[in-house]
């Protein structure tokens, strides 16, 4: 394995097959299912609090995709 990440040579190939799939393209009809969380901050330690809201977020997004609906559970960055 090289001890480098070369993205070019990988990134490009998995983008071009989402691409010819239609992996990007909306889907009429379908209202999607979405969870946006802002960023994190640093007010505190990390407790149970996070895993358990981590954990319904995931089960939500989880939930909708097996009923066949498009999800989104974007994480905010700085």
């Amino acid at each position: 394995m090289d001890k480098t990440y070369e993205p070019h040579s990988i990134e490009q190939r998995w983008y071009q097959t989402w691409e010819s799939k239609g992996w990007f393209a909306p889907t009429s009809g379908d209202s999607g299912y979405c969870i946006m969380i802002p960023p994190p901050n640093v007010t505190g330690s990390l407790h149970m609090g996070h895993g358990f809201n981590n954990t319904v977020m995931d089960t939500l997004i989880r939930y909708q995709r097996m009923n066949g609906r498009p999800t989104l559970w974007q994480p905010g960055t700085d």
